[in-house]
């Protein structure tokens, strides 16, 4: 079984992205919290996800963002990756304002496959890129049962 990012919104929320560069991000909340069916934020890391023999990995590009303000959960097969990057200062002039990086919370959900083993998940954080290392379960191997009579 291949890994699946299930991410209907993603156009969406490039839309919306785009609309609050130009608008006040105020004037476009959030459609959906974490209560509805699908969970929108107001920037998502890229992530890459790779599958090795023994384990599959997820490399998120998380710069600027604090490690203790990450949470990674795994909850019925969804791997979740939440957290955020916090404004440390912004530059006003008469008549002019600009910010171009993403800020404020991020949430990104994936589906696991079966073979992913959720109990032992690995997080590291280096360099603004959380590492995450999920491990696959054993395949079982097949046992002879024997009829009793």
């Amino acid at each position: 079984m291949s890994l699946i990012n299930y991410e209907p919104m993603t156009v969406l929320n490039r839309l919306r992205d785009q609309l609050n560069r130009i608008h006040d991000p105020d004037l476009l909340p959030s459609l959906w919290d974490e209560e509805g069916s699908v969970v929108t934020s107001r920037w998502m890391p890229s992530v890459d996800v790779r599958e090795d023999d023994d384990k599959f990995v997820f490399l998120a590009d998380i710069p600027g963002v604090d490690p203790k303000d990450i949470e990674v959960t795994c909850e019925h097969g969804v791997l979740t990756i939440k957290g955020e990057r916090k404004v440390e200062t912004e530059e006003e002039r008469v008549g002019y304002k600009r910010i171009e990086r993403s800020r404020g919370t991020f949430y990104r959900r994936f589906n696991l496959p079966d073979t992913a083993d959720a109990e032992h998940i690995k997080a590291n954080s280096k360099n603004g890129v959380l590492e995450l290392t999920i491990p696959k379960v054993e395949k079982a191997k097949p046992r002879k049962i024997t009829v009793k009579s």
